[in-house]
């Protein structure tokens, strides 16, 4: 009941405020299977479309038939078909997207390696561990969350870009979202590329690598914010910061990269540090609807009460949904529990809540 209490009064502050624009209203999250693609373009017409939602970062990685790399593709993936269904419903209601595949880490998930890495372990920074036998509860011995490429491979982005040009080119986009969170593993003492180099170098080199082929075609690139952010100094911690010195990257990748400043647990105000520094910045909730209508209100006040360069920075909210596209549009339409404050250590529903939440904040917006 508190927490119900706690939003109401946000909420209240929140339509009392002046500047209510924000120029990026976004939603992350898998791209959906065949099977569910249409409930997905369901979705997108009848619930985000109108709130005025007007940017889809659809997570893709493997998930499409691939004709530059068809060994890298998913069992049963979108085509080309599918895919264009998705472009329809957007173009029609001006939402743009931006396809997502992780690139540098991310390339396994607990004791699975996925199809980069698998199809080319040679690319692999630390082939000595092994996912199926090494993963365990974190932290384990050998610091396995998830494995990366290693940047310095000479082959490695001949294939990468290959799938970005290919996947831009079919959801006919302006931004690629290349993930890029949670690098654990990079600059590997192992690693015969790497070893002994500035982590922060090979992180900016990575960035900058992506976004100068991006560039090229006068698309944009996106990624979270978490590597770049002193976890230790800022206390945010390992997850939502770096401990392994990526932070000082920040310094060095080109001032268009988009920023996706993710927290879930606090309203952290690190955006104004990305906004400082030059980057355009959303701020990113999950699953805590108490922090995203936080959220909410602080980006609209740094628009409001900040000098107009610095205001524009400020771009508005991208929330994210970690669960399959199927199974989050189950909870979302079909809820297990009205009740904010129950289980309160169970993410199931929570993220259709934050959505939902934020569906009707953007509908008073916008009106």
């Amino acid at each position: 009941m508190k927490k119900i209490l706690f939003i109401l009064l946000c909420l209240f502050f929140l339509h009392t405020s002046f500047g209510q624009s924000l120029p990026i209203r976004g939603l992350a999250i898998s791209a959906p299977t065949v099977k569910g693609l249409d409930s997905f373009v369901k979705f997108i017409d009848e619930e985000l479309a109108p709130a005025h939602f007007n940017m889809l970062v659809l997570r893709v990685d493997w998930n499409y038939n691939y004709k530059s790399h068809p060994e890298l593709k998913d069992e049963n993936p979108l085509s080309k078909e599918d895919v264009k269904r998705i472009v329809e419903v957007c173009k029609r209601h001006n939402i743009k997207i931006a396809p997502q595949i992780n690139l540098l880490g991310h390339q396994s998930w607990a004791n699975t390696t996925y199809s980069l890495l698998r199809e080319y372990p040679e690319f692999d920074e630390t082939p000595h561990i092994n996912t199926e036998t090494d993963y365990g509860p974190w932290p384990n011995e050998v610091g396995l969350y998830c494995k990366s490429y290693c940047p310095l491979h000479p082959e490695v982005h001949e294939v990468v870009f290959a799938l970005v040009d290919e996947l831009m080119d079919v959801f006919e986009s302006e931004y690629f979202h290349a993930g890029m969170d949670e690098v654990f593993y990079i600059g590997d003492d192992n690693c015969p590329r790497c070893n002994g180099r500035d982590k922060a170098e090979l992180f900016a080199g990575e960035v900058t690598k992506i976004n100068n082929h991006l560039e090229m075609k006068d698309r944009r690139l996106m990624i979270w914010g978490d590597r770049l952010i002193d976890g230790k100094t800022t206390g945010v911690g390992l997850w939502e910061g770096s401990y392994n010195n990526t932070h000082s990257a920040i310094d060095m990748i080109p001032k268009s990269v988009f920023i996706c400043d993710w927290h879930y647990n606090r309203a952290e105000l690190t955006s104004v540090g990305f906004a400082m520094k030059g980057f355009d910045v959303v701020t990113s909730p999950w699953n805590n609807p108490e922090v995203a209508v936080i959220q909410l209100q602080d980006m609209l006040d740094f628009r409001k009460h900040s000098n107009p360069v610095m205001a524009n920075r400020f771009k508005g909210i991208i929330a994210t949904v970690w669960s399959g596209a199927e199974s989050f549009l189950r909870e979302y339409y079909n809820p297990k529990t009205s009740n904010i404050d129950s289980d309160e250590n169970n993410n199931r529903g929570r993220d259709a809540r934050t959505v939902k939440l934020l569906i009707e904040e953007f509908k008073k917006l916008n009106n």
